[in-house]
């Protein structure tokens, strides 16, 4: 207020509105103009209002700005590819976790079937080739036709099951007492022997069966596949006539594989019935469990016989194929040596070759897929071996890119991100 009794006639006298007159100096007069300066005042402060919101909103404008440009300069660091670029190169990821496998052991190992999944079709009686309904690769389900065979061997084992089955029928309808035990009992034997010798030829249930109500389809069956599988070693031609006993083709089903190796003193004192085991075959490495070991040396390679079972649910592996064999460096009894402490220690992820690149400055990098893309990771190497890098740096679970890193590494070099932050 003081202020303003000061300012007041300095004002009065600017604006024109101060006279000599008593009633310009009158009270009324003095308090009017008072009451006059906050309305003067007022758009100044509107306006200085204004451009203060106007400041608050341009400076929050900034800091979101500058909150979106720093999220995007995070995710920049994720490379995006289209479709057609991941297959033209052949980018395949794969989900690895923490392996104890020993890289700088390896024993050479052969795939086989798995000989509780193969079956050998090899009727126990002489026959002929009348039809084929497959052709060899092929893969076939349970119960689909084979072959058509036949033969006078086969007619008469039909002939005879159906007077075996036509007879044990007819004493098994006789009254109690009719007939003595042991002569319904010779009755009914021979009526299953009959059925066992068709069952030996490969013929189903079913089909023997029908054979009672229809007489006249003697002298030939169709032969169907006991479990689904590949068709291999198919040796039936149309019209051989084969003797008893004779294989005609083997069915496997390749969803499962053994593998055979041949193991040191040395390697073998590591193996345990349980145990896991990688196997590699080309750049595919699959997980097996080992299920059995000769515990016998041969005499001329001075080996021992391990067998591994696999997976093999896409088909992709063959029997006859070659491979590497890694097992779990679990130290062998009473073996304490620093060498083997040192190795059951390491711990990482297994990854080929093909995935490791170089970063920008030099160190070894792979590429983890997530939600964003694929981002570039600096690793450590612990071991290499035949074409096997024993990895840590990232965690177990991760999506790895294990064929296509190349690319991604060119695609990210010419996009110029630092993911590093170096």
């Amino acid at each position: 207020m003081t202020f303003l009794s000061t300012l007041l006639p300095t004002f009065m006298s600017a604006t024109g509105l101060f006279n000599t007159s008593a009633y310009c100096k009158s009270n009324l007069y003095y308090r009017a103009v008072l009451m006059a300066i906050p309305l003067l005042l007022l758009p100044c402060q509107l306006i200085a209002g204004e451009n203060h919101a106007q400041a608050e909103a341009l400076t929050q404008s900034d800091l979101t700005n500058a909150d979106l440009n720093k999220a995007e300069q995070e995710h920049a660091a994720a490379l995006i590819i289209t479709p057609s670029q991941r297959q033209l190169a052949n980018i395949q990821v794969e989900t690895l976790t923490f392996s104890p496998f020993d890289l700088t052991s390896v024993a050479t190992a052969q795939l086989v079937v798995d000989k509780d999944k193969t079956v050998t079709i090899a009727p126990q009686l002489a026959m002929q080739v009348l039809k084929r309904h497959v052709v060899p690769g092929q893969q076939v389900v349970k119960g689909q036709a084979l072959l058509t065979l036949g033969g006078t061997e086969i007619a008469q084992a039909q002939a005879d099951y159906i007077n075996a089955a036509t007879e044990w029928q007819r004493v098994s309808r006789m009254s109690k007492g009719t007939i003595s035990a042991s002569e319904k009992m010779r009755t009914e034997v021979n009526a299953e022997l009959k059925r066992a010798v068709l069952n030996a030829t490969m013929m189903t249930n079913k089909q023997i069966l029908t054979l009672t109500t229809s007489p006249q389809s003697i002298g030939q069956f169709q032969l169907l596949a006991p479990i689904s599988g590949r068709v291999q070693q198919d040796e039936a031609m149309l019209g051989q006539v084969l003797e008893a006993g004779t294989p005609l083709m083997q069915l496997t089903d390749e969803s499962f594989l053994w593998v055979e190796a041949q193991l040191t003193p040395r390697q073998s004192e590591r193996v345990d019935i349980g145990q896991s085991a990688l196997v590699r075959v080309g750049q595919r490495n699959v997980t097996g469990v080992v299920i059995g070991r000769s515990h016998e040396l041969n005499a001329i390679t001075r080996t021992e016989q391990v067998w591994i079972s696999m997976a093999n649910p896409q088909h992709v592996l063959h029997a006859g194929e070659f491979a590497e064999l890694y097992f779990q460096q679990s130290d062998p009894k009473g073996d304490k040596s620093a060498q083997t402490t040192a190795l059951s220690s390491l711990n990482g992820i297994i990854v080929p070759d093909s995935a490791l690149t170089r970063s920008s400055d030099g160190d070894w990098q792979i590429f983890v897929e997530n939600k964003e893309g694929f981002e570039a990771v600096e690793i450590e190497v612990l071991q290499s071996q035949r074409g096997l890098n024993l990895i840590t740096g990232i965690e177990s679970g991760s999506q790895v890119v294990v064929s296509g890193a190349f690319f991604l590494a060119s695609e990210l070099a010419k996009s110029g991100f630092d993911i590093h932050n170096h």
